[in-house]
């Protein structure tokens, strides 16, 4: 860590770990309702339960983003934070917006637009707290001695999925219009802008791990940019063809949706063939692992199993069913949960001095997570195509078919517990760093990060 104000990354990365902790066990709350034990539906009903799970998601996964962003652009634009004071308020006022949405959840204070539940009340202090974000970064970079394509590529993102979240927005009674809009968000957000902010990420991680010159990664850089845009944008038509819209879009979204693992392919490639090409060993090898496996896994949840049900001809059949949670899981994990994970594994030990990235706690948490998300995946593909048949050849209803598929969450719940097993290990690890130190130096001969102040404390690097 080169510059003081970057230790407030550090309370960012914490919300995003008590966040996520939340979202696993509303997970654990609607997998055994799946099962049929529901003891719990007079006080957390299952829509309620999903909505807090998916909103958790968004939340600390922006929550993340944001952390990075305050720790990455500093170092890159050469200059501290411009207003750390800022920072906190606007930390502060994400964390009451994010509280505020999951008690107004329990006591149906909401829209009811999946993906989009908060209420339009806290929609506008959203606004609020990442324009002010927004602004911060974009101060802090005006006022830079340089600029830098990692820190633009990662800037543009969060400014662009600031402001696509204002169609989400839009006032509508049409189910169709409204349908439009959502995906507006929804869509250009995990599937457009979020992948600039992960291009972004990627490239800062693989600089620092690496030692492969910046020029070379940055190059790169603009291909997946160029790929995201080609895809990603029309690639949006894959949720109009069902819901009232012209037949056109059949085409449109069949053909750009199929470009688009294209983007996360080049992502793969990209940080796999960096990583080989680097000279150097970095000692943070546990960062490393995160950031290599953010870019396969997200080829294969993202990229490869997305492809797999957006075509015209299978999405007939696939659509709302749960092999879209068969995609959904693994694509958000892969492209942006490891990406977040990543980062702090990377900025932990910068951030407190303490060489805690290759203990074993580091490799079990790595591992297990991956394999219970793999394993998960699996469940939900099994119980999805098991749904598919049984509703669309057979003609079963909704709920005689639940009864049916039952049985699969047994799998899934039991592959969430290897994953809850693996994220657990990672957050006692994050605790075991403990805070941030004082103004920290580079160590030349580990690449660790020691506290200025704290130089002569012999237990620091402990």
């Amino acid at each position: 860590m080169k510059y003081e104000s970057q230790r407030i990354a550090y309370w960012f990365f914490a919300t995003s770990m008590l966040l996520l902790s939340l979202q696993i066990v509303y997970g654990f709350i609607m997998g055994f309702a799946h099962l049929g034990y529901d003891g719990l539906h007079d006080v957390i009903p299952f829509h309620v339960a999903r909505a807090t799970h998916t909103n958790l998601l968004v939340v600390w996964l922006l929550c993340g983003f944001m952390g990075a962003a305050y720790y990455i652009v500093p170092e890159e634009v050469g200059r501290e934070l411009a207003n750390v004071k800022l920072a906190w308020v606007q930390l502060l006022s994400l964390v009451v917006v994010g509280v505020s949405a999951i008690i107004g959840f329990h006591f149906q204070w909401w829209e009811g637009r999946k993906f989009l539940e908060i209420p339009r009340p806290l929609d506008w202090l959203v606004v609020v707290n990442v324009l002010a974000f927004i602004g911060n970064l974009a101060v802090t970079m005006w006022r830079a001695p340089r600029m830098t394509t990692t820190s633009c590529v990662l800037f543009f993102g969060l400014l662009m999925a600031a402001l696509l979240y204002l169609p989400g927005m839009i006032p509508t009674d049409h189910q169709t219009l409204d349908s439009y809009w959502r995906w507006w968000v929804v869509h250009l957000w995990v599937e457009g802008v979020w992948e600039l902010i992960m291009g972004g990420i990627l490239a800062y991680l693989l600089i620092k791990l690496t030692g492969v010159d910046r020029e070379l990664i940055e190059k790169w850089l603009y291909v997946i940019v160029g790929l995201t845009f080609l895809s990603g944008i029309l690639g949006t038509g894959h949720h109009s063809y069902y819901i009232g819209t012209p037949r056109y879009w059949l085409w449109i979204g069949g053909v750009f949706s199929a470009l688009e693992p294209l983007a996360f392919l080049g992502m793969a490639i990209y940080a796999i063939s960096m990583a080989r090409r680097g000279g150097r060993s970095h000692p943070n090898r546990n960062a490393l692992a995160w950031t290599i496996g953010c870019s396969i896994m997200s080829f294969v949840g993202a990229g490869f199993l997305g492809f797999a049900h957006t075509l015209p001809q299978v999405n007939l059949y696939t659509h709302g069913t749960l092999v879209t949670a068969m995609h959904g899981h693994m694509a958000f994990w892969g492209a942006y949960a490891m990406l977040v994970l990543a980062i702090i594994a990377y900025a932990m030990p910068q951030l407190t001095g303490r060489r805690l990235h290759d203990t074993p706690l580091s490799a079990f948490a790595f591992w297990t997570s991956n394999i219970g998300m793999v394993a998960m995946t699996i469940a939900f593909g099994v119980a999805g195509v098991s749904q598919v048949y049984l509703e669309r050849k057979v003609g079963l209803d909704f709920l005689a078919v639940q009864e049916e598929i039952q049985v699969h969450f047994l799998g899934v719940v039991l592959a969430a517990c290897v994953l809850a097993l693996g994220i657990g290990a990672y957050v006692v690890q994050f605790i075991r760093y403990g805070k941030p130190v004082g103004a920290l130096v580079p160590d030349t001969e580990t690449g660790d990060a020691r506290g200025v102040a704290d130089a002569a404390a012999p237990g620091l690097a402990k």
